[in-house]
């Protein structure tokens, strides 16, 4: 119950950083709501109730979003994250839960950092699935995906590959893809993005 309580906690407080953000990212590109409503495919209201943090956004909807922007989701959430020293202990690793299928995102590499990769870890539940649309843009985003347990399904470079527990996937993200689970349990794995332009942001 703590624990549920903490990660609550550290979503409510996420879910502010998120509205901030979404509105830093709009008036940045001099985007109204039905702008980014047109690019995104996301409702005005509910693009109006994410901004205020009256709404927690799904996975998919908020990738609608990053694609509107060119972002990848971990480049959008990199900028909702504090600046943190070199060292990030777990209990202060920013995570967010995906309100339509429960997914756990945990950012775990430092923020700031100037390398060329991010550091994710994930668990995502039995029968879950996330299709996530194209994200357009130069140079193209990539990532893997390591399992660590539990079973994937994962569609990606026009294939879908079945994953079991010690599999690694390279995929690029220039093209729809989706993550399931088939399996009866979670599956627990890492997701290292490879930021473009040398690590910038």
């Amino acid at each position: 119950m703590i624990l549920n309580s903490m990660i609550m906690e550290e979503m409510d407080e996420l879910n502010t950083q998120i509205a901030a953000r979404l509105r830093a990212l709009r008036l940045e590109r001099r985007m109204t709501l039905d702008d980014l409503a047109t690019a995104s495919g996301v409702s005005r209201a509910m693009l109006s109730r994410i901004e205020r943090a009256e709404a927690s956004p799904t996975a998919v909807l908020l990738s609608r979003i990053c694609v509107a922007f060119g972002l990848s989701l971990s480049s959008f959430f990199a900028e909702t994250e504090k600046a943190s020293d070199p060292l990030v202990r777990r209990a202060d690793q920013p995570v967010w839960r995906d309100p339509q299928t429960g997914y756990l995102r945990r950012a775990v590499s430092p923020t700031g950092s100037p390398a060329r990769s991010d550091l994710v870890e994930v668990e995502f539940p039995a029968g879950a699935r996330i299709d996530y649309p194209a994200l357009t843009g130069e140079p193209p985003m990539m990532q893997y995906v390591w399992l660590f347990s539990g079973q994937m399904e994962m569609t990606a470079n026009g294939r879908t590959y079945p994953m079991a527990a010690g599999d690694c996937l390279f995929m690029t993200l220039s093209d729809p893809h989706a993550f399931y689970n088939p399996g009866p349990g979670p599956a627990h794995y890492a997701v290292v993005v490879e930021k473009p332009n040398g690590g910038a942001r």
